[in-house]
């Protein structure tokens, strides 16, 4: 049931992050539509970030102490761009314009968006 929960709550965050940035889009209309690309994407990026994240930062533990963790902005964008590049793979009718500052402000909002939503929603491990 936790997984479900996170996958609606970082749909929700992606719909927030389309309403917000003006380089993020939905290129549907049909509002079911646009429900099933958002939990799609939110599944792929997901996914990606489970995946990918560890690795980059167990490879580039250096870049992230020198930077002082600044380096996972630009890192949180690439896997953005790569969602959504995945998501194009798939025929979703999702788009992430460029990586500044579409790509970059995506994660970063997705990313608060789904931290204040997961205070707010328990998880039921209480």
């Amino acid at each position: 049931m936790g997984i479900i929960i996170r996958l609606l709550i970082t749909a929700v965050a992606l719909w927030i992050s389309t309403l917000l940035i003006s380089g993020i889009r939905l290129t549907t209309d049909s509002i079911l539509e646009q429900a099933g690309t958002l939990l799609a994407v939110a599944a792929i990026f997901g996914i990606v970030n489970a995946v990918l994240r560890p690795i980059i930062k167990v490879i580039g533990c250096g870049l992230y102490v020198l930077t002082l963790g600044l380096i996972a902005l630009v890192v949180n964008g690439l896997l953005f761009l790569l969602t959504d590049w995945i998501a194009g793979q798939f025929g979703l009718p999702f788009e992430v314009d460029d990586f500044w500052p579409s790509a970059v402000l995506g994660a970063l909002l997705v990313g608060v968006v789904s931290w204040v939503l997961n205070m707010l929603v328990p998880d039921g491990d209480d």
